[in-house]
């Protein structure tokens, strides 16, 4: 895997706005209305809270509100990434929505970009002897160079990144940049080379996450 580095474009942050939301959810159908309405009815408690509870309850949710399938499934093409709104008209995502969704809700949030990174890992499949799969998982450092705290739709605990022997880190991107393992590198526009995350973010952004 090459090194990809920091992107020039940065993407602020939005104020906690369920309104537009659920407005930009009309557009994409009734589930996605029910599924915004149910966000906004989880968030609430937790919005203006410690980020360590915003990221226990935005976790929960997705992990219960969606179902995984994959991409062929839900949208009949091999490797598709959906926004949170089209996730929820779906009701159903693979593991790069669920990372998806969990990422723009935390930013709605007030989570910085730079506190987050989707993280693609190796995943051990069934204990020691299992199958290795490819997977993806939200991460979300509360400081720099801390344990990230990892995001995952495989279990429904937000565990540290040290506690998920079964997860191998293999690159990480957000908003800023990409990462291989753990360290930032520099060599390029991720946004240009990530052309689905370019595409998801967009999206994101017009229905009031971003």
């Amino acid at each position: 895997m090459l090194c990809i580095g920091l992107a020039a474009a940065i993407f602020s942050s939005r104020a906690w706005d369920p309104d537009r939301i659920i407005a930009a959810a009309a557009r994409h159908g009734a589930l996605a209305v029910q599924g915004a309405r149910a966000l906004q009815a989880a968030m609430a408690p937790v919005a203006g809270q410690a980020e360590a509870e915003q990221v226990v309850a935005v976790n929960m949710f997705y992990n219960r509100r969606m179902a995984f399938r994959e991409d062929a499934q839900t949208w009949g093409q091999v490797d598709y990434w959906a926004s949170p709104l089209e996730a929820m008209q779906r009701g159903s995502g693979d593991c790069e929505d669920f990372a998806i969704s969990k990422y723009a809700t935390l930013v709605a949030l007030g989570v910085t970009h730079s506190k987050l990174r989707l993280v693609y890992v190796r995943a051990l499949m069934g204990g020691p002897g299992g199958v290795v799969l490819p997977h993806m998982v939200l991460a979300y450092y509360p400081e720099p160079g801390a344990d990230p705290l990892i995001l995952d739709n495989l279990i429904h605990d937000v565990r540290p990144a040290s506690g998920r022997p079964d997860l191998t880190p293999v690159f990480s991107f957000n908003a800023e940049g990409l990462w291989q393992g753990a360290g930032a590198v520099s060599a390029g526009n991720p946004l240009t080379r990530l052309s689905r995350w370019q595409e998801v973010l967009a999206k994101a952004r017009q229905e009031g996450f971003l």
